[in-house]
């Protein structure tokens, strides 16, 4: 009897132990990234010698330098999965080595588009050139008789690298308004395209050749929803990128839009009317740039009716706000340079939205240049005016690291 038990047992033990193991969780994959938290620390000071009056190295800095090669923070994290830098201490000064040298610097590079700021919100830098840079942890100070021969800690902190993308153009729109479809005829991009909300969860951006090789670059962002500007949704994840773009064009379905049947069902003119108010709650300086309405998909309006409506009201704003409830209604209401009756299906519309955001492009710029001379403002070529900043930064941290 006892045998069998000790066996029953056994046989028990046994079939506990041949299970499978459960399987490990897959690692985190990352698409586009556009806001990174990452922990920064200077090199600690190297120690001085007294007895000869010998100075310690300083210690490496930290710095953020942008890089034009670089899509997305993606690239960020997967070099460092960790999300910590620190630079190299300085070296301490011997007997038979005085002045010890330096500690190495490490250098995160970012995409063109990065602000940086500190663990409290406030903007340390905007790097928005190729090659631009700032240091975000400064290397100790080496041992010197000033500080009784001790070198000194490194700055460390958390920093935040915020992206926002520039592009020439930015597709404003509700979810499902045809935006992925327009890029996608607009340029050569291949953005995801569904008949359903929400088929854009990242940003995409494309690239618009005309006959004489110029290029004009579009984004196509996350679909707003109504309460954005407080983050609903894709929210401010979608609002920042818009920021640095030169033009904003609105897809607008005249169809109206209805994100699902628990909500309200909205006319184009409300939609037009929402999208300009959720731009004026999160930043009200983004209706003061050039925009152009498309309305899209005008091939369901056979007899053109809806689209005659539509555009009649946006013509006769503010006077029209009277057409709906006074929720609608925003305080600044957004110019519209122009009026286009469109289908992201059909190529030849398309050609018309292309040549028209081109012309509108040098109109503004033109319009730009020419208020700079009348109040005799000198704008530098900027490739040089920064090339020439560039040069002096390289030439002051070469001199601090001597």
């Amino acid at each position: 009897m006892m045998t069998l038990t000790k066996n029953f047992l056994i046989l028990t033990l046994r079939s506990f132990s041949t299970k499978a193991a459960p399987k490990t969780t897959k690692p985190r994959k990352y698409t586009f990234i556009d806001s990174l938290r990452v922990h920064v620390r200077g090199g600690a000071g190297g120690q001085g010698f007294q007895k000869f009056g010998g100075s310690g190295g300083e210690g490496g800095c930290v710095y953020i330098k942008a890089n034009k090669d670089i899509n997305n923070l993606k690239t960020v994290i997967e070099k460092n999965p960790k999300k910590r830098y620190a630079a190299a201490v300085g070296q301490d000064s011997r007997r038979h080595w005085i002045l010890g040298n330096p500690g190495e610097d490490v250098c995160i590079e970012v995409p063109v588009g990065v602000s940086v700021k500190d663990e409290h919100g406030k903007e340390m830098a905007d790097l928005d050139e190729d090659g631009e840079e700032v240091v975000v942890a400064k290397g100790g100070k080496g041992g010197t008789i000033e500080n009784s021969f001790l070198g000194q800690k490194g700055e460390a902190r958390t920093i935040v690298l915020d992206l926002k993308l520039i592009a020439d153009v930015a597709l404003v729109g509700f979810p499902n308004a045809g935006k992925s479809t327009t890029l996608a005829a607009l340029s050569r991009t291949s953005p995801k395209i569904a008949a359903y909300p929400f088929t854009t969860i990242q940003p995409y951006i494309g690239t618009m050749q005309y006959p004489d090789m110029r290029q004009i670059t579009v984004a196509d962002l996350p679909g707003l929803i109504e309460g954005a500007h407080v983050n609903k949704g894709m929210g401010h994840k979608f609002l920042k990128h818009i920021e640095r773009t030169k033009l904003l064009l609105f897809i607008v379905d005249i169809d109206g839009f209805q994100l699902h049947t628990r909500y309200a069902y909205r006319t184009a003119f409300e939609t037009i009317l929402l999208l300009n108010k959720e731009l004026e709650l999160y930043n009200r300086d983004v209706l003061e740039k050039p925009a152009i309405l498309a309305l899209n998909k005008i091939d369901l309006d056979q007899a053109k009716e809806k689209t005659r409506t539509i555009i009649s009201q946006v013509k006769h704003l503010p006077e029209s706000l009277s057409d709906v409830d006074p929720e609608f209604h925003p305080k600044q209401i957004i110019k519209f340079d122009g009026i286009l009756q469109m289908s992201a299906k059909n190529q030849d519309s398309v050609e018309m939205v292309k040549d028209l955001i081109r012309k509108r492009l040098d109109y503004h710029h033109e319009k730009e240049r020419r208020l700079n001379e009348q109040h005799g403002i000198v704008v530098p070529d900027s490739l040089k005016n920064f090339q020439e900043r560039l040069r002096l930064k390289n030439e002051q941290r070469k001199a601090r690291l001597l």
